[in-house]
């Protein structure tokens, strides 16, 4: 495994400091974080694949926090998962009942996992019974909810982040550490990708209205972190082209998207995203004297990396959920801000919005 002890240490010094800036950092709330007296109670909020297959594993893994509850519209669900992990009924809410969230404090973040259009909704009512939230990306399916949610949030005085989870992967890591340090001098372009090929034509992801958009919005928005934190800056200007094979399956949402951004100091990314193709998985930024690349670049495991001085981007696989809940643990514990904020997942939305924007007219849209 290739090691940069100095480097790094100095790399976790300098972002920290930057904490205005959420793409400037590649580690949050773990470097200089006093180890907490307890583990933070999550609820998870929606039972779907993800919470099933990922989160509700991670948690049994976690230093700094611990599976305390669940809410779900099956009551199911709620059985198996009250039999599976041992879950108090207490601690057991439908999601029309989180106002009781409030006289519970086994519970402190809700993680919300539900279908888009419904994370706004939740992740209020979460904050109103003052919890903390942490929302799955994209964080909402509107600008305007996005906002909502900032606002619940900062009202209840609790914390709000967004569920990136690869901001905490050591591949990823390196390769912002490689771009920040200008290792290879400044990025000057970019090209990300990710993409897979999507299966029931009856699942929430084709509902625009349950989804607020397709491939762009569900993984095409990796290739749009990609290229904020590796460039270190926010886009300019958006331009776009949608494409489509299957007009049936994907008559409301975006099957194949490729977007341009443009960037500060005339720094650019190519990105590709679609529900078509198993083959997008990766990115490859370009400096002034090398290049560094990550292919596959968004797995949960098995990431890796190659340079143009022949040196591999060879770190160790970390359970990137698991990674993510305790980031977020210690933010709330020692009251430091996450470097993956409601303000991240909005800017995220803005320019989402932006890009479809550009696809419908055929022409390029200046970002403010």
């Amino acid at each position: 495994m290739t090691t940069h002890t100095h480097s790094r240490r100095e790399f976790i010094r300098i972002t920290s400091a930057a904490a205005g800036a959420p793409w400037l950092a590649a580690v949050s709330c773990r470097a200089g974080s006093a180890a907490p007296n307890r583990k933070l109670g999550f609820a998870l909020c929606g039972l779907g694949g993800l919470s099933t297959g990922a989160l509700a594993p991670a948690l049994q893994t976690t230093q700094h926090c611990r599976l305390a509850g669940i809410i779900t519209g099956t009551p199911a669900k709620a059985a198996a998962w009250k039999a599976k992990y041992n879950i108090p009924d207490k601690n057991i809410y439908d999601y029309d009942t989180m106002t009781r969230l409030a006289d519970n404090p086994d519970i402190d973040v809700v993680y919300v996992v539900t279908p888009n259009f419904r994370h706004g909704e939740l992740a209020i009512k979460a904050a109103q019974a003052g919890k903390h939230v942490l929302s799955e990306k994209p964080m909402e399916v509107s600008v305007e909810q996005c906002q909502k949610m900032i606002d619940a949030s900062r009202a209840a005085s609790r914390m709000l982040a967004i569920g990136y989870r690869n901001r905490f992967e050591p591949h990823t890591i390196e390769c912002i550490r490689l771009a920040r340090e200008k290792v290879f001098g400044p990025v000057k372009s970019i090209e990300a990708a990710f993409g897979f090929i999507l299966g029931d034509p009856n699942q929430w992801r084709v509902q625009h209205a349950l989804s607020g958009g397709g491939a762009l919005m569900d993984v095409g928005i990796y290739a749009l972190q990609t290229a904020r934190y590796i460039s270190g800056a926010e886009p300019l200007e958006v331009s776009a082209a949608e494409t489509k094979t299957d007009p049936v399956k994907f008559k409301e949402v975006d099957e194949t998207m490729a977007f341009q951004l443009k960037f500060p100091g005339g720094v650019t990314a190519s990105c590709r995203t679609s529900f078509k193709s198993g083959g997008l998985n990766s990115y490859r930024a370009t400096a002034e004297k090398g290049w560094f690349e990550l292919n596959p670049a968004y797995n949960y495991n098995g990431v890796r990396g190659r340079r143009s001085d022949g040196k591999t981007i060879d770190e160790p696989d970390v359970d990137q959920f698991a990674a993510e809940m305790d980031d977020f643990s210690l933010c709330i514990l020692n009251n430091k801000p996450s470097i993956v904020p409601g303000e991240e997942g909005l800017r995220d939305v803005k320019i989402m919005m932006a890009i479809y924007e550009a696809a419908k007219t055929g022409k390029p849209v200046k970002l403010g």
